[in-house]
């Protein structure tokens, strides 16, 4: 797999049947490695290493209902008191984040309301705190501090 704008983590990968796994330690179990599937693991690496949230506060891949259709987030954490403090939606190193990717993010968080949104596709990674109030999402510079 490409390097990604994350720091160099360890991870358990196995093959079978030519294809490789990766050991997803939220989902507790291996899952198929395609490239999005690398950005996200690195994601939650990031968030359990650099970032010191506990695992414990961190959802991968659950479904969601929006207007009767079933979608599925890559990443939410939690507050302790079960708010959401940040959702992440990963994409592939092949797909540049455009206006598209904000939409979708922003489609899920019309149900999640998180306090900030975070889009990456490994190469590039752009925050978003929320304004509920205004209605509209204002880019930070860096990883909001998780308290």
């Amino acid at each position: 797999m490409i390097d990604l704008c994350f720091p160099n983590y360890e991870f358990r990968t196995k093959k079978k049947h030519n294809k490789k796994y990766i050991f997803d330690e939220i989902r507790k179990k291996f899952i198929l490695l395609t490239p999005e599937e690398w950005v996200r693991q690195n994601c939650v690496k990031y968030l359990i290493n650099e970032q010191k949230v506990s695992k414990e506060l961190i959802n991968v891949e659950k479904k969601i209902k929006i207007n009767n259709l079933t979608k599925r987030y890559d990443i939410a954490v939690f507050k302790p008191n079960g708010d959401i403090f940040l959702l992440v939606e990963c994409k592939s190193p092949n797909i540049t984040i455009n206006q598209e990717t904000f939409n979708q993010i922003s489609i899920y968080n019309s149900k999640i309301n998180a306090d900030f949104l975070m889009i990456t596709n490994g190469l590039f990674n752009y925050y978003c705190n929320i304004d509920y109030s205004n209605q509209c999402y204002k880019f930070v510079k860096d990883f909001p501090k998780y308290k």
